[in-house]
């Protein structure tokens, strides 16, 4: 007994000693990794995928999978940057987006939960239906003309405390997140469902109605980030957030979720998207091609799946 407790607290603990030999790794390989300036842009580039990653974890923690996160970035950050250029304030503009990111994930939730489709099929083919609407609505055009408003440009460009408001907001919503997750009915009917679907649906657990809220969260999700990297670039690209998804994927999995579901934290979560964004910033900084960097980006997932078979 004494010996599955310390195995288990081990495996919590592992992600979090893998960052820290990663950090400890690429400090003496290069040591201007952990300068104060490329700190703060390593945490800015981690919280566009942290976002999704949060979002990824409810969605995984059923069983489930979202591979449509990337394409709902793409088409909410669209809606938002359009009309922003067409004279529309930009707090409004901001809200349609992120509604409308809530819509989307909420699509994938009915097709999953009313339609039976399978997470894999049902977000394969959003995913290619809201990128082509996405393509459609921008001509295939990136769109600029967004203007100078104060309240869009800080979401990704300002600083609160001397820190990337990008990075304060995701570590707001990681508290949000992780007290819905771990404090309240919802989180235990979310861990319920993954862990015995049928079980959860004899003890009354609502599942359609929580699988369509779960969905909507990573879209919601989605659609902040894409306001993020909208804001930073000043225009919305119709190719944002293309293979975001996997990212995100990796992240939640490296973090020690569960891809069966049923186990897992979104701390972990927090940490695997730590671990991606410095493995992303480390190979940079040492000047490793981007090619090579996909290569080694799979090379992890595939490490991260077969540990979490070996967990199972």
């Amino acid at each position: 007994m004494k010996n599955a407790k310390l195995s288990e607290n081990i495996s919590k603990l592992g992600p979090l000693l893998a960052l820290i030999v990663l950090i400890v790794v690429v400090t003496a390989i290069n040591p201007s990794f952990i300068s104060p300036s490329n700190l703060l842009n390593l945490l800015r580039q981690v919280a566009a995928n942290g976002f999704i990653a949060f979002g990824m974890t409810f969605v995984i923690l059923t069983g489930g999978i979202d591979l449509s996160v990337g394409s709902t970035l793409a088409l909410s950050s669209a809606l938002t940057a359009g009309l922003i250029s067409n004279g529309v304030n930009a707090m409004l503009a901001v809200l349609v987006g992120l509604v409308s990111g809530g819509f989307l994930g909420a699509l994938n939730g009915i097709l999953i939960s009313k339609g039976k489709m399978a997470p894999f099929i049902a977000t394969l083919a959003t995913m290619t239906i809201y990128r082509g609407t996405t393509l459609v609505y921008t001509n295939g055009n990136p769109i600029t003309g967004i203007g100078d408003s104060f309240f869009f440009s800080f979401i990704g460009r300002g600083y609160l405390f001397g820190i990337p408001f990008p990075v304060v907001l995701m570590f707001l919503v990681f508290i949000l997140l992780f007290l819905l997750l771990h404090k309240t009915s919802f989180g235990r009917k979310t861990y319920a469902i993954g862990g015995n679907e049928k079980a959860a649906y004899i003890a009354g657990v609502k599942i359609d109605k929580i699988k369509i809220l779960i969905y909507t969260i990573s879209g919601v999700m989605a659609s902040v980030s894409g306001m993020i990297i909208t804001s930073r670039l000043n225009s919305a690209q119709p190719t944002a957030g293309q293979s975001y998804e996997m990212d995100a994927i990796a992240s939640v999995v490296l973090g020690g979720t569960s891809l069966s579901g049923g186990r897992g934290r979104i701390f972990g979560t927090l940490v695997g998207a730590l671990i991606i964004g410095t493995l992303n910033n480390g190979l940079n900084l040492l000047g490793v091609s981007s090619f090579y960097q996909q290569i080694v980006k799979g090379i992890v997932i595939v490490i991260a799946v077969l540990l979490d078979r070996k967990r199972k």
